[in-house]
């Protein structure tokens, strides 16, 4: 807000100093351009006078003369003007030719003074382009200041309110809710702050609830196995301590313990089954969109960007058919597979093409230089797992868990497969 302050006054001094230069420049420019031309209607209307007389002289195309006045001389001024002395003439009879709004001449013709009332260029002519360039900046100025203050007033002030929103969630402090403003610039942006503190809130309270419920079963488990570990720590002392010779005995206790190894399993089995359970909480709409309308927005971001990467970019002809699902979370299905292919593949070529079959819409993303060997391609959709031609790409071995997830809540299905040593992998969306 102080910098945007400071950018105000800046624009206010600038502004007025063009007023004042454009207006030196119009005042010096008008006494440069008045010139003479008023001296030469003199001359020549003296000429007349001195020629013609006094009435003949006619102000008919004149435009800065427009008035004549004359004074017969007597006496002292009449041997004035007759010996020449026609300067200390005209200092005595100054007062009385002075003209109060026009400028004048004085001109002794004939033992005669003449007075030559005239209009310079410069009050004719630009006095009134001062004016139209006065006006045509205040013009301006005033609508440069109000659209810096509306600026002010509408977004920059507003944008106060709610700057320190970020580092607030940054900080882990989801409990303030987004300030609302009813303002048409930020609307949107104050709806998905708000959502995504909202999501944030959520997937905290899911993690400390996994934590609980993880916690909780490791520790029930824990307790549940110390009963069949202790039979069989008692039953070994019993066969370590030949307590027991009869074979029939013997044959008992080693079923006993093959039972209690039993239920040692089947609670490892629940501790891996519980492990290996959904631990993201994905939601997804039911709703209905263009299939066009997803491949645009995926190839308009990505062939930007592969053309960076000098990789080909091939996009078949797409039928424009109608899809069911949520629209976000196909676009974020489709993103990481071009994400992958881009990653993973040898940045030749990567391929987006679709088919239709009983129902459903195959969406494939297909890329050249395929890296993964066949035997690992059918644990790439597992949780956590990432193949051998990761190397040292950044990547948690989440990403095509989660479409696959995406898909089959939708009601579609991911899968994969290498054809001709491209790898293809295929997005299916119910019609």
């Amino acid at each position: 807000m102080k910098s945007f302050n400071r950018l105000i006054a800046a624009v206010c001094l600038l502004t007025g100093m063009i007023f004042i230069g454009a207006n030196l420049f119009l005042r010096a420019g008008g006494q440069n351009s008045s010139g003479r031309m008023y001296r030469v209607e003199i001359a020549r209307l003296a000429g007349e006078i001195s020629r013609k007389g006094y009435e003949a002289a006619g102000l008919s195309g004149c435009q800065h003369v427009h008035n004549i006045e004359r004074l017969e001389l007597t006496g002292s001024f009449a041997q004035a003007a007759a010996k020449g002395n026609t300067g200390s003439l005209v200092e005595t009879l100054q007062a009385f030719f002075e003209s109060p709004n026009y400028d004048y001449s004085i001109r002794l013709i004939d033992h005669t003074l003449y007075r030559f009332d005239y209009v310079p260029q410069t009050t004719a002519d630009h006095q009134s382009l001062a004016v139209v360039v006065n006006l045509s900046l205040g013009a301006v100025s005033l609508l440069l200041a109000g659209v810096l203050l509306y600026i002010r007033c509408k977004i920059i002030k507003p944008f106060e309110h709610f700057k320190e929103v970020p580092s607030e969630l940054a900080k882990g402090r989801l409990a303030i809710p987004m300030p609302q403003q009813r303002n048409r610039y930020f609307g949107r942006f104050v709806w998905g702050i708000d959502l995504l503190r909202e999501s944030i809130e959520q997937q905290k309270k899911r993690e400390l609830q996994l934590q609980r419920t993880q916690k909780t079963m490791v520790l029930s488990i824990s307790h549940d196995i110390k009963t069949p570990l202790s039979a069989i720590k008692l039953y070994a002392k019993v066969i370590s301590r030949h307590m027991y010779e009869d074979t029939a005995q013997l044959e008992e206790i080693a079923y006993h313990v093959n039972e209690k190894a039993d239920e040692i399993g089947e609670f490892v089995n629940q501790m891996i089954k519980a492990s290996g359970e959904d631990f993201l909480h994905l939601e997804v709409a039911e709703d209905s969109f263009y299939l066009s309308q997803l491949v645009e927005k995926t190839a308009g971001y990505y062939k930007d960007k592969l053309r960076l990467l000098h990789t080909q970019f091939l996009l078949e002809t797409i039928p424009d058919c109608m899809l069911q699902g949520d629209f976000d979370r196909s676009a974020e299905v489709l993103h990481n597979l071009m994400e992958n292919a881009v990653k993973y593949g040898d940045g030749k070529t990567i391929a987006l093409s679709c088919s239709e079959e009983e129902g459903y819409v195959l969406v494939t993303v297909k890329n050249s230089g395929n890296t993964l060997p066949e035997t690992e391609l059918v644990h790439i959709f597992d949780s956590f797992w990432r193949g051998s031609n990761a190397g040292t790409s950044a990547g948690s071995g989440l990403g095509l868990y989660i479409c696959r997830q995406l898909m089959q809540q939708m009601g579609g299905d991911l899968f994969a497969q290498t054809l001709q040593g491209q790898m293809c992998v295929t997005a299916v969306f119910r019609t």
